[in-house]
């Protein structure tokens, strides 16, 4: 009888589809683990369709978000491991902190609360959203430029247009303010349980010229699971933005997280 492979949910942040972990997903699935790739609530199955529709995920946040990838997961067989970028990297720390997952990644993760630094780049790269209450209750988009600047500063003109035509899609504008205003707001959806003992391990990644979630966000991160004894570990990409996931350089990443994943205890079975 076949070992069973272990599942790998992979989370995105926000302007990109599930779609664009699909080259993740081929490499995961060779390596031997069993990879799912859910969607947030609302978008729909493809880039094109997401872009036609962008009204039905509007005033989605980060509490919805996770519920439905807690879902999902509590439909599996095996606890997952879980990757996530951005956005995908707060819930991917949410649902390891509630103890819904055996293990997790999360790449230029969101800012939890807690984390209080902040640089000029990532305010530039969100404050034409944030500076407009209103768009808590509407799907925004990045221009071409915007998405030059904010995600793929780090590799050419060209592969940035290339990238944004092929997978960014409107996006909630909600979770930006709820992580920007995490701590401000009291109960706030941005909360981590960091403390707890129990869980599986984490590793932070970052890109060292991020200018969406600057490193420096990464390392504040890392301070605050000062308190866990659970496995906690950080890596910099020193020359990378954050298109990292889905850019030229993606096997890169892919790559160290098969390797950390071995090495915490979760292989891929035999062949």
């Amino acid at each position: 009888m076949a070992a069973k492979r272990t599942p790998v949910v992979f989370i995105h942040g926000l302007w990109l589809h599930s779609t664009s972990w699909q080259p993740w997903v081929e490499r995961f699935r060779q390596a031997g683990y069993e990879p799912l790739t859910p969607e947030w609530p609302g978008v729909p199955d493809t880039v094109a369709e997401a872009r036609r529709l962008p009204d039905r995920q509007a005033g989605i946040g980060l509490a919805e978000i996770s519920e439905a990838h807690a879902r999902v997961i509590r439909d599996l067989d095996t606890p997952p491991v879980l990757i996530g970028h951005s956005v995908g990297g707060f819930i991917a720390q949410h649902l390891l902190g509630q103890g819904l997952a055996a293990a997790a990644v999360a790449i230029s993760p969101g800012q939890i609360k807690g984390v209080k630094a902040i640089g000029p780049a990532q305010a530039k790269s969100t404050f034409a959203f944030l500076r407009n209450p209103a768009n808590t209750k509407r799907a925004v988009s990045l221009n071409r430029d915007q998405f030059r600047y904010a995600f793929a500063n780090a590799v050419s003109r060209r592969e940035s247009d290339e990238l944004f035509e092929q997978w960014t899609i409107p996006s909630p504008a909600r979770p930006l303010f709820q992580l920007a205003l995490g701590n401000l707001t009291p109960r706030s959806a941005a909360k981590v349980a960091t403390g707890n003992q129990s869980r599986g391990p984490l590793l932070l990644l970052s890109g060292g010229l991020d200018h969406t979630v600057p490193d420096v966000l990464t390392r504040a991160t890392l301070t605050r699971y000062r308190n866990s004894l659970a496995r906690t570990e950080y890596r910099c990409f020193e020359n990378r933005g954050h298109s990292l996931i889905v850019d030229h350089g993606w096997p890169e990443l892919a790559e160290t997280c098969l390797t950390w994943f071995a090495d915490a205890g979760f292989p891929a079975p035999p062949a």
